[in-house]
């Protein structure tokens, strides 16, 4: 089926879960593709992860903005905490939770990952969390201990899957997931602020500035908003889709912020496109065209 439409119409299809289909394209640029490869890899794109336990019971399951996925589930029986038994009660909660503990390790990549979600009923989430942490010191497990901050504990009426929807819908988790989605973003922008400030020479936005600096192969850092490659003149995205092949093959990094979130919109403010530079480059600074023509 071939369907044309003026530019900035657009029309609906239904597309089946697990059903196959073909996507066509004039050009697929380096941008589209990649964005491509994070759909089909959600694990590339789940920055969010969510620890659903009650005793005995915990899902592990990482989040993206359109899927849940359960990537692994602990069920172990736990003797019954009674008079007499309460060593073997002990014994059978350590092995639960150094279970989910294992399973956060393997199937949680904090290169990704920004907030680790803990949540149950009563007193579980802060009890595995004290014991995961003291084992972490006594193993001197690097990277529990490099991502403590990443983990939040929250309220869940219980062990299984479905609580994650109550535990989502909880104002203070929203927020939470809304900072540290683009934390990585809010930091780099607060970097290219402060070198605006303290080396002025090293930090520049606008087009033109930045492609006289990509010229010289001096970005260290390409900070762009994800609004430029939808703009409607067909050129200018190409041009953008050029810098950031160019910016990365010249062994630069290339951070493509969200217009939806506050760090995108202050972006967009510096005209979309900002850079940090491996080197000072004064001459820009006297080169006032690259703002007046932006």
């Amino acid at each position: 089926m071939i369907l044309l439409h003026p530019m900035g119409a657009y029309h609906t299809l239904d597309l089946e879960l697990n059903r196959k289909f073909s996507l066509r394209k004039a050009e697929w640029d380096s941008v589209s593709l990649e964005r491509i490869d994070l759909a089909c890899d959600p694990t590339k794109s789940a920055d969010v992860a969510a620890v659903i336990m009650q005793e005995g019971l915990a899902h592990i399951c990482l989040i993206t903005s359109s899927m849940t996925l359960v990537r692994a589930k602990i069920d172990v029986s736990i003797p019954r905490k009674r008079k007499g038994f309460v060593q073997q009660y002990e014994k059978g909660l350590a092995k639960f939770f150094d279970n989910v503990m294992q399973a956060i390790l393997r199937h949680v990549n904090f290169d990704i990952v920004k907030c680790v979600l803990i949540a149950s009923p009563g007193f579980v989430r802060d009890q595995f969390y004290e014991y995961m942490f003291q084992t972490a010191v006594k193993t001197d497990n690097k990277l529990l201990l490099d991502n403590k901050s990443k983990f939040m504990l929250v309220h869940a009426s219980s062990g299984f899957k479905h609580s994650l929807k109550e535990v989502l819908q909880d104002p203070a988790v929203l927020n939470k997931i809304s900072d540290t989605k683009a934390s990585a973003e809010v930091k780099l922008l607060e970097n290219f602020y402060t070198m605006l400030q303290c080396e002025p020479a090293k930090a520049f936005y606008g087009k033109k500035h930045i492609e006289k600096a990509n010229e010289a192969q001096a970005i260290e850092t390409l900070l762009i908003s994800d609004n430029l490659f939808r703009c409607q003149d067909v050129n200018l995205r190409k041009e953008y889709v050029k810098m950031v092949d160019s910016v990365k093959e010249y062994g630069g990094d290339v951070k493509i912020f969200s217009s939806l979130h506050i760090s995108g919109e202050q972006l967009e403010q510096l005209t979309g496109i900002a850079a940090i530079l491996r080197f000072p480059m004064p001459e820009l600074e006297d080169d006032e065209s690259g703002d007046e023509e932006d």
